[in-house]
């Protein structure tokens, strides 16, 4: 029998980027292509790379070149391969990344399938049976993301990312709806609803009717797609959620227990003249309004949300401006990071560039801030008992790791489990809170 071509894979990035593999590795499997973990074994290697941050444009080349060097037949896809340099050329070239066997941009998946067959010719006749229905997912089993966009219509200055994935086009909520319901009866237990603007779903199509596979009629609208997840009995948890008018109603359906009682809501900075410089809503006195609100709808509801520390022109009593708003704020979860000038971000034409020393110790100064509050927010958890989803197995000292309900997979805290038991990823036990360190806990399994 002839050999079955085998494709290397590696995924840079985020999220979103993490389902386009996915998408990739499952087309390449039902055509009979073997997915292989090592250079060596592999005929060619495609890597989805990210192109936002310098650091992440960074790692991205390192990567491809790693896989030049280790493989020699290298197709690139994802953000970094729609870069292009302020002339319009793009960033991307021989100099770069010499001898690589073609460029693709994010989402244009036909052009890599294209690249395969050119130059590693699939097997004859497809093979549907080798993949799953929900197709191959780079996650653990328990949990997976369900991107219902693509695209963006804000222009932040300090970001790139319409240039490289283009404006706002919102998948059909029955197509969602369906992708869920084969993650679900593969086993998966926990779906991070993830785009560049969540809340925005449905804007493009004017909230269009679509219609489930039951013949469900539903508006291709985030609440209303919220309600639907929230019947399939997995946790649901929404990532990426700017904070609209509209977001109170989805708190509401937190409140009654039908999704995760979560928000992700990008904020990126507090002050108000640093926010019109971003390109950012900037009335800063109504996000502290809506946030109060959503708290009052829902009281066990966790706050996440990301920074940018050392925006151009920002002052030392802006930046105690947006400490001043941390504190009062109270957020759960916060991350921050120090401005970086993206070669093709408006920002970067702004005056009042910092230093990097500059932007870095108001980045660890910001996350100082941060640890506290988390700490003292975590200690108020001592004694309640919480449902977690087990994400490792016990240690031989009987202790599992695993995640509450406030706590999204790789970017939160975790909770260390101890259990007389056993436990296995994707479990959900409940757990009485021990004790709290600066961003994790730590709890026993109870019977309740």
């Amino acid at each position: 029998m002839p050999r079955i071509p085998r494709v290397g894979f590696v995924s840079m990035g985020c999220p979103k980027a993490l389902v386009d593999s996915e998408h990739i590795m499952t087309q390449l499997r039902s055509e009979g292509y073997e997915l292989v973990g090592s250079y060596e074994d592999a005929d060619l290697v495609i890597v989805n790379t990210c192109g936002f941050l310098n650091e992440a444009v960074a790692e991205s080349v390192e990567a491809i070149n790693e896989a030049l060097h280790e493989n020699g037949r290298v197709i690139v896809t994802g953000c970094l391969g729609a870069k292009k340099h302020l002339d319009g050329t793009p960033y991307l070239t021989d100099e770069i990344c010499p001898n690589v066997l073609g460029i693709t941009g994010p989402g244009e998946f036909d052009k890599v399938y294209e690249l395969v067959h050119r130059y590693l010719p699939a097997p004859h006749g497809p093979y549907m049976d080798l993949v799953p229905q929900a197709g191959l997912k780079l996650t653990p089993p328990h949990y997976a993301y369900l991107k219902i966009s693509e695209g963006c219509n804000h222009r932040c200055t300090f970001c790139i990312i319409p240039q490289l994935r283009g404006k706002l086009v919102s998948r059909p909520v029955g197509e969602v709806l369906r992708e869920a319901e084969l993650l679900k009866e593969s086993g998966v237990k926990e779906l991070m609803v993830i785009s560049q603007d969540t809340s925005a779903y449905g804007m493009d199509k004017r909230y269009a009717i679509d219609f489930t596979d039951s013949g469900k009629a539903v508006q291709t609208r985030i609440l209303d797609l919220c309600k639907e997840l929230g019947e399939l009995g997995l946790w649901i948890r929404l990532h990426y959620m700017y904070p609209y008018p509209h977001v109170d109603a989805v708190v509401q359906l937190m409140s009654e227990g039908k999704i995760l009682p979560y928000l992700d809501v990008p904020l990126q900075h507090a002050h108000p003249r640093v926010l019109k410089a971003m390109k950012r809503p900037g009335d800063i006195e109504k996000t502290l309004e809506r946030i109060q609100a959503w708290r009052r709808i829902c009281p066990d509801l966790t706050i996440r949300s990301t920074f940018i520390a050392g925006f151009p022109g920002e002052t030392e009593s802006e930046f105690q401006y947006l400490l001043d708003f941390l504190k009062e704020a109270q957020l759960d979860r916060v991350g921050c990071f120090a401005y970086s000038p993206i070669e093709g971000a408006a920002a970067n034409d702004l005056p009042g560039a910092l230093p990097d020393e500059v932007r870095e110790e108001r980045r660890d100064r910001f996350m100082q801030v941060q640890a506290d509050i988390s700490a003292q927010r975590l200690a108020r958890k001592i004694g309640t008992v919480q449902k977690v989803i087990i994400d490792e197995p016990e240690d031989e000292d009987g202790v599992a790791i695993g995640r509450t309900t406030a706590d999204a997979p790789e970017i939160d805290g975790i909770i260390y489990v101890t259990t007389d038991g056993h436990l296995k990823p994707g479990d959900i036990v409940n757990v009485k809170v021990t004790a709290n360190q600066e961003y994790d806990l730590i709890g026993r399994q109870v019977n309740e």
